[in-house]
């Protein structure tokens, strides 16, 4: 869906704490993306100032930041005429927040494509939410099976059955939204839970 309301590319960043994203989808061009990092934009950038200053959803004509560098009338030079820039604070995370920048070269972001771009922001953030109902056990099973140990090996090392061992992974990956043990181990992994 991203690709079809920001044709030009988009970059989204999902649950910043600190620093850095849990996850992040860079689509902008290459090009771009080398001169931002290269000349140090993120500093100046009037859209990243909003998005820490902000929580909601606008055109990047709208901002009300000054541009001093010029960063916004740099990015024209590839095809980021158009801009949007969304935004989310989560109160009840910690104060992580998830933001995104989209382009289109055509034409302004009319009223309910921001709407949707903003609702599909948001919704990236709760995707990513920390489960909080998994027991002790099962994270202790699935840092096992992070570790690469096997089933029965888990079964010998905790002195617990196998069929319970199956069943800490099966709650863990149902828990996770994970169609594999070692994929729910991933998940909790990047989730920062093991």
């Amino acid at each position: 869906m991203l690709d079809r309301l920001a044709p030009a590319g988009f970059y989204v960043a999902i649950r910043v704490g600190f620093a850095f994203p849990m996850v992040e989808h860079n689509h902008l061009p290459a090009g771009w993306i080398r001169e931002y990092g290269a000349s140090g934009f993120i500093v100046h950038d009037p859209a990243m100032a909003w998005v820490y200053r902000n929580s909601g959803v606008t055109r990047c004509s709208t901002l009300g930041i000054e541009d001093a560098q010029g960063v916004l009338e740099l990015a024209k030079n590839y095809g980021l005429n158009f801009g949007a820039v969304s935004s989310y604070l989560d109160s009840c995370s910690g104060g992580q927040r998830t933001f995104g920048f989209f382009f289109r070269s055509d034409r302004e972001y009319e009223e309910g494509e921001l709407e949707i771009l903003h609702a599909s922001l948001i919704n990236a953030h709760q995707a990513y939410a920390r489960p909080t109902k998994l027991t002790a056990a099962e994270l202790e099973t699935l840092s096992l099976v992070k570790n690469g140990l096997l089933m029965k090996e888990i079964a010998s090392l905790l002195g617990i059955s196998e069929s319970a061992i199956k069943q800490r992974l099966k709650n863990a990956r149902l828990k996770l939204n994970a169609k594999t043990g070692p994929q729910a181990a991933a998940t909790a992994t990047m989730l920062g839970m093991i």
